[in-house]
C-alpha cells in the first residue's frame, strides 16, 4: 500500500500509539447498485496522497508531524452486516484512546460500524452526512445493509441524538417519509439555497457536541469529484463544502470521520486527488485550535 511507504504525507506510517491519526482503508463494495469500482477507491486516494503539499496554508499546520498510522485493509466478502461488527470492533479501541479515525471506502455502507463505535463511546453523538441521498431506506436490493440503508440503521442507535444531513439532492419518497417522521433529523437541501455557507450556523446549532463526519463524495458537484458511484448534478463546491467541516471541528469535537464512495477513473487522477486532499484538510482542521 503506498501510504506504507516512506513518502505518503511524506512520512513513514508510525505505530498506532504514536498517532493521533489513524486510518483505516475499506475496499469494500457488495451492494454497489450503479457504477462498480469503490472498492480501489481506498489505495487510489492512498496513492494520491504522497503528492498532497504536507504544510497547510489555511490553517498553519503540519498534520504530518502529529503521526498517522494507516491500518491494513480490511476485506469482508459477505453482507454488511457482517462488515459494521469488524469495523466496530477494529475502530473501538482507537476512539477510547482518544485518537481521530478515519476510514476510507467503499461504499457508504462502511459507515455503519465506525458509527457505532463512536455512538457507544459517546452517547448523545450527532453526525453530520454530506452526500447527494439521504440513505434512509429500510431495506434495498436485497438487504437492509446496503449503501442506501446505512443511515436508517444510523438511526436504529438510540445513542445518536441528531443527524445532518447536508447536500441531500435525489430523495426516495421513502427517505422523505422518514425525514418527516424522525425528529432527530434535519436536512439542508441542496436546492433553495445559495451555498452550504448560508446555513453553517444552523447546522451547527443542529449537531450535538460530539460530532462524527461521514462525507459521501458525491456530496460534492461532479465538476469536482466527477468519479463516484452516482454524480449527482448540484452538488457542494470545494471551498464550501470545506467550509462547513472546518467550522464543525472548530466548533464541535469531531471523534471520526470517513469518506466515501470513490470511485477511480483512469488515467484520470483528478477525483483521486480531491479525496486525498479531502483527506489531508479533515487532519488539518483537526490540528487547529477550536475556538
Amino acid at each position: 500500500m503506498p501510504f506504507l511507504k516512506e513518502g505518503a504525507f511524506g512520512e513513514k506510517n508510525v505505530a498506532p500509539e504514536d498517532a493521533r491519526f489513524v486510518l483505516i482503508p475499506v475496499p469494500y463494495e457488495k451492494t454497489a447498485t450503479y457504477r462498480k469500482g469503490t472498492a480501489q477507491g481506498p489505495a487510489a486516494l492512498l496513492a494520491a496522497s504522497e503528492q498532497v503539499e504536507l504544510f497547510d496554508t489555511e490553517t498553519g499546520t503540519y498534520p504530518v508531524e502529529q503521526g498517522i498510522h494507516v491500518a491494513q485493509d480490511i476485506a469482508v466478502l459477505g453482507f454488511p452486516d457482517e462488515l459494521a461488527p469488524v469495523l466496530e470492533r477494529a475502530v473501538a479501541p482507537h476512539m477510547a484512546a482518544g485518537r481521530l479515525v478515519g476510514c476510507l471506502g467503499g461504499e457508504h455502507s462502511i459507515s455503519l460500524g465506525p458509527i457505532r463505535a463512536a455512538a457507544v463511546e459517546h452517547p448523545g453523538l450527532g453526525v453530520l452526512q454530506i452526500d447527494a441521498h439521504p440513505d434512509l431506506r429500510d431495506e434495498y436490493e436485497g438487504t437492509r445493509y446496503g449503501h442506501g440503508c446505512v443511515m436508517r440503521r444510523v438511526l436504529d442507535m438510540p445513542e445518536v441524538a441528531r443527524v445532518a444531513q447536508v447536500g441531500v439532492r435525489a430523495v426516495s419518497r421513502e427517505d422523505r417519509d422518514v425525514i418527516m417522521s424522525d425528529g432527530r433529523i434535519q436536512p439542508f437541501y441542496a436546492h433553495g439555497r445559495e451555498s452550504a455557507e448560508t446555513y453553517q450556523d444552523d447546522i451547527l446549532e443542529w449537531l450535538p457536541p460530539v460530532v462524527y463526519i461521514t462525507f459521501d463524495l458525491d456530496g460534492f458537484d461532479p465538476s469536482v469529484v466527477p468519479g463516484t458511484g452516482t454524480p449527482e448534478p448540484g452538488g457542494l463546491g470545494w471551498w464550501e463544502a470545506l467550509g462547513l467541516v472546518r467550522e464543525v471541528f472548530r466548533n464541535r469535537r469531531v471523534v471520526g470521520f470517513d469518506i466515501v464512495e470513490l470511485l477511480p477513473e483512469p488515467p484520470s487522477v483528478v477525483s483521486d486527488f480531491v479525496a486525498a486532499r479531502l483527506l489531508f484538510k479533515m487532519l488539518a482542521y483537526a490540528c487547529e485550535e477550536r475556538e
